[in-house]
């Protein structure tokens, strides 16, 4: 005999309620678009590329976007204007390549487990003084066609910009700001002083003039402070051709 359970009833008419908006929503899914939308959809994608693309443009550290097999996908200004003939990386045929042959195996077997694994990895290519940096990171997560993005090592602990951005910030003189860009390329005080053809004793009042107003205990303080500002390029770059 049947026995009626109101508890059990509910739960089957909400069940039917479920099933029936669930194929209204497939039905309506199914229905084609109104022409505006994949317009608006095609219109917002090509704007959202267009940012990216200007953003990527801004910073101070190179960007090559490349598929597993190495096909060249972009490359921001500041990648364009480190792939010179000396960089352990170059750009044949819209090809990536490296300049040795000893680093092409580490490169491409970077990229196949970036593309197929999703292997993060740091590259050392190159060799003596020119040896870089290189990191790869994969880009194949809930996308149709993965790639993979090789971050550069800078040419440079502080860019121009960032260097007169700190003297602006600080107050140093020209010839202060002159001696900041030197120490962050590495030089010491004797070869800051032999560049500027003046007594090392000018540079060590030039550094603590600097270190007084930035507010830095030490050189290696002061490179600090560089090294975390903001990687941007010049808005006076030059284009290459």
């Amino acid at each position: 005999m049947w026995s009626s359970n109101p508890s059990m009833e509910s739960a089957a008419l909400s069940r039917v309620s479920a099933l029936r908006i669930a194929d209204q929503v497939l039905h309506e899914l199914r229905q084609p678009l109104p022409r505006s939308v994949p317009q608006e959809r095609r219109r917002a994608v090509s704007l959202s590329t267009h940012w990216l693309n200007l953003v990527l443009e801004e910073l101070d550290y190179g960007v090559l976007l490349v598929s597993g097999s190495g096909q060249l996908l972009y490359t921001n200004h500041a990648a364009r204007r480190t792939l010179d003939a000396r960089f352990p990386l170059q750009v044949q045929g819209g090809q990536l390549r490296t300049r040795l042959d000893t680093d092409n195996g580490p490169l491409f077997e970077a990229l196949g487990k970036a593309e197929t694994e999703g292997r993060r990895c740091l590259l050392r290519l190159g060799e003596g003084s020119e040896r870089t940096n290189v990191v790869v990171v994969p880009l194949n997560r809930n996308v149709e066609q993965a790639a993979v993005l090789l971050v550069l090592e800078r040419l440079q602990l502080c860019a121009d910009l960032a260097a007169q951005w700190f003297a602006l910030r600080y107050g140093l003189t020209p010839t202060e700001t002159e001696v900041l860009k030197l120490l962050s390329e590495g030089a010491r005080p004797n070869k800051v002083a032999e560049e500027q053809g003046v007594a090392i004793s000018t540079v060590r009042t030039q550094i603590q003039s600097i270190r007084a107003k930035s507010g830095a205990q030490s050189i290696g303080e002061l490179l600090r402070q560089l090294a975390v500002l903001p990687p941007l390029m010049s808005a006076l770059r030059m284009e290459l051709a």
